[in-house]
């Protein structure tokens, strides 16, 4: 990959972690191939995705912009011994345990990490579940169960680097001989090469297609919540480590309780005798129906909390409260008798009323009715 990584984003050198993920996600929807659906937006794609993985990585990042590519792949994949001829304690007292120390080709190559978003009820975000989700995204290809080769072959060896995956490198310092390893260019790495690719894959070991992963939802997880599932990302080429499914929750509302944290809300509605007497009433809890006890006098506005009725603490022991706010309602669409009655009472405790007489205006529209 030749071009530059901050380029390929778009974004600048300075540019906030937040800068460069909004970037890539913004180029991932573009060049996606299941959007574009061209071999050279796939191609381009697999090249902004790299930068990403690279950039998103505060150390990956450094190294890049220290040592650019070559020296990002160096530390990424551990290339080999580097040392100096008649310096090389000094070296590793430098350099010991940095990243430089020698790993097989095949251990050090990483798929794609993979993000969806599941849609849940609001019920299933609070007590947890098992949802099914389907997507399509890169899988090992089954023609040739991830090899690359065509069927009925097999990789072969490259006899450029002889298997390692690597080339070493020999330049000259003021501190004498430096030899260093890179990724070989023959076989990029891998340690093979293929000499009848896959038709169905074209030697990548991959394809696009659909995949359904079950997914485990803690009890507790709220709208926006992210979970991430370890290995169930897209394969790495022709074997290697896969990458991680990010999965984005997008919670439901619910019809008659709304969450605060790990506290649910909702609202009971009494009448004006309830309020006033007091009364015994159902409340629906998303663990089943609780009956309370309203005491008399009871205002709108007033909180009955239940506790240990909530939502609970995300992998955790603990459990929010219900807060029930109670509503007093006025009566409407009196009878004449429910009418006489109020007034009655309302004469006892000495409260003022309306008039019972139609005003001006009421009786001018009845004449002419």
């Amino acid at each position: 990959m030749a071009q530059d990584f901050y380029e390929l984003l778009g974004v600048a050198r300075t540019a906030t972690e937040e800068e460069i993920k909004r970037a890539y996600r913004r180029l991932a929807r573009e060049l996606h191939p299941d959007t574009s659906g061209d071999a050279e937006s796939e191609a381009r794609f697999k090249e902004v995705t790299v930068a990403y993985e690279t950039l998103r990585d505060p150390e990956r990042r450094r190294r890049y912009d220290m040592f650019g590519p070559e020296g990002e792949r160096l530390g990424q994949q551990g290339q080999g011994d580097v040392f100096t001829a008649g310096f090389g304690d000094l070296f590793n007292a430098f350099f010991a345990g940095s990243g430089f120390g020698a790993t097989t080709a095949n251990t050090t190559r990483r798929g794609e990490d993979v993000e969806v978003t599941l849609d849940l009820r609001f019920e299933d975000a609070v007590f947890g579940a098992e949802r099914p989700i389907t997507f399509r995204g890169v899988v090992a290809c089954a023609t040739c169960s991830g090899s690359g080769a065509q069927p009925g072959t097999s990789p072969v060896t490259c006899t450029q680097c002889g298997g390692s995956g690597q080339q070493r490198r020999v330049r000259q310092s003021i501190l004498g001989q430096i030899v260093s390893t890179t990724p070989c260019n023959r076989c990029r790495g891998i340690g093979e090469v293929i000499e009848s690719r896959c038709a169905d894959c074209r030697g990548d070991g991959r394809r696009l297609d659909e995949r359904t992963i079950t997914v485990d939802v803690p009890s507790g997880v709220d709208n926006g919540t992210t979970l991430r599932i370890t290995g169930a990302g897209a394969p790495a080429v022709r074997g290697g480590i896969p990458g991680d499914l990010y999965v984005h929750v997008r919670v439901a509302p619910h019809a008659r309780f709304e969450r605060s944290g790990t506290d649910l809300v909702t609202a009971e509605h009494l009448s004006m005798a309830q309020a006033a007497l007091g009364a015994e009433i159902d409340i629906e809890t998303l663990d089943g129906t609780v009956t309370i006890t309203v005491p008399p006098g009871t205002q709108t506005g007033r909180v009955v909390r239940l506790k240990g009725r909530g939502v609970p603490e995300v992998r955790g022991r603990n459990r929010g409260d219900l807060h029930v706010q109670i509503v007093v309602d006025t009566p409407t669409g009196l009878t004449k008798d429910q009418e006489r009655l109020l007034r009655e009472f309302a004469a006892q405790r000495g409260e003022e009323l309306a008039s019972e007489e139609p005003g001006i205006i009421s009786r001018i529209r009845s004449s002419f009715g």
